[in-house]
């Protein structure tokens, strides 16, 4: 079950964190993993980690810029999985959030996904099928303090995801989303120490309780969700978004 033998699956982010452990599992299962990423040098060492087992290839690729992706993707040629994983964070309310703050947030998490949605579409449509998955977030569906750009952005995603499930379904291409919680990676790590120098092992402790399950997820457990997801044993599923949020949404009470 959820073999992806001989399948194209692009996976933006893929260098790292959460898209790393999508990449590597997907490997496993058989796919031919085409890594996008801005940081050439991240993207290179996950490849070479998954060449040990599987196939991967890592490219350059600046999602926010149209032509880029275009050229990129077209590179790759036959897609059957794109994994839209790419995005940055960003701290803030509506009236602290400036200007290019929030249009970089936009930029990265919402145009890029577009930017590749743009184009991976006409391919699969000509392949008559394939599979999408967005990474949106829990901040797409519950209100987050200080996260009104991410937010804003997320949620676009959601909806994206939404209309092209709609738009494409006669083409046979299924498109989901997935909203995680906090998930414990080096973005995370990086995060903390940035933003809480002085307090860090407190804002750990804080983000990690923040789930009434008591912990942060692994990127493992969104990777086998994204597996299943994009595997041939979720044909029926589409034009739909899952938590997988330690219990936030529902039972954060």
């Amino acid at each position: 079950m959820f073999s992806l033998k001989g399948k194209s699956a692009v996976i933006t982010g893929g260098g790292s964190g959460i898209g790393k452990a999508i990449a590597e599992l997907f490997a496993k299962q058989g796919a031919i993993v085409h890594i996008i990423e801005l940081n050439q040098e991240s993207a290179n060492e996950t490849v070479s980690e998954i060449n040990n087992f599987g196939e991967a290839l890592a490219y350059s690729c600046d999602v926010s810029k149209q032509q880029e992706v275009k050229t990129v993707f077209a590179s790759i040629g036959r897609i059957d999985i794109l994994v839209n994983n790419a995005g940055i964070a960003h701290i803030g309310k509506a009236s602290t959030t400036e200007e290019a703050d929030f249009d970089k947030v936009y930029q990265v998490n919402v145009k890029g996904a577009y930017n590749c949605l743009y184009a991976t579409l006409p391919i699969m449509q000509q392949q008559k099928g394939g599979v999408i998955l967005n990474t949106a977030s829990i901040a797409s569906l519950v209100g987050i303090a200080d996260r009104f750009a991410y937010s804003m952005s997320k949620g676009a995603i959601f909806s994206m995801s939404m209309s092209v499930a709609r738009d494409y379904m006669a083409d046979g291409i299924r498109c989901n989303s997935i909203s995680p919680a906090r998930i414990h990676t080096p973005f995370v790590d990086g995060f903390i120490v940035k933003n809480y120098p002085d307090n860090q092992e407190e804002i750990f402790e804080k983000l990690s309780k923040s789930q009434p399950i008591g912990r942060m997820g692994k990127p493992e457990e969104v990777a086998a969700l994204a597996l299943y997801l994009c595997s041939d044993e979720a044909g029926f599923i589409t034009g739909c978004d899952y938590p997988i949020d330690g219990g936030f949404i529902k039972l954060n009470n």
